[in-house]
């Protein structure tokens, strides 16, 4: 399966040099200068990563492909893949980590069984990302990712089990402080 490393946004300078959007943990190593990359849309590419720089708070590259501004502009809204079936399925030692798309959709229930909402969203975090679960009543409520909070997650039967703390949710549980 094909998964998005980064997306492609304006040029940078004369050069060819465009602002990546990173969507990898390991830009680094992923996007190291020399690695080919296939892209979204296919025409766009594969891409060769000639440059690759971080300036404290956004990332560059620079394309064997796209050697000036207007080249690099073409590029803008591209997508860098990665395939994700080389991962070794039987390493048993490896922590299971999800991607978004496995996730999105998937009902949300309580450990006892009540219905919570829905998976919107995996957003990204410092120290853990967090579930996003849209309740039935509309709120967008985040859960930490972490397997205290999510114990069990279930694709075949599009369940994900929650055990949130009393008053993440709204009108569930008792708050913390009220104990």
């Amino acid at each position: 399966m094909l998964l998005t490393l980064a997306v492609i946004g304006p040029a940078h300078a004369l050069k060819g040099e465009v602002r990546l959007e990173i969507r990898t943990d390991d830009p680094e190593g992923r996007l190291a200068p020399g690695t080919t990359v296939p892209t979204e849309p296919a025409h766009a590419g594969p891409l060769t990563v000639s440059r690759l720089r971080f300036d404290g708070s956004r990332w560059f590259a620079a394309f064997e492909q796209a050697r000036d501004r207007t080249t690099a502009e073409a590029l803008r809204g591209v997508r860098l893949l990665v395939e994700t079936d080389t991962d070794d399925p039987d390493d048993e030692d490896s922590e299971e980590s999800w991607y978004r798309h496995e996730l999105v959709g998937l009902r949300a229930l309580s450990v006892s069984g009540e219905e919570l909402g829905e998976v919107t969203d995996l957003e990204p975090g410092v120290a853990q990302d967090r579930l996003v679960v849209t309740t039935p009543e509309g709120d967008d409520v985040a859960v930490p990712f972490v397997e205290a909070l999510v114990p069990a997650i279930d694709p075949e039967a599009g369940t994900v089990t929650l055990a949130p703390p009393g008053g993440l949710f709204p009108g569930r549980g008792e708050a913390e402080e009220a104990r």
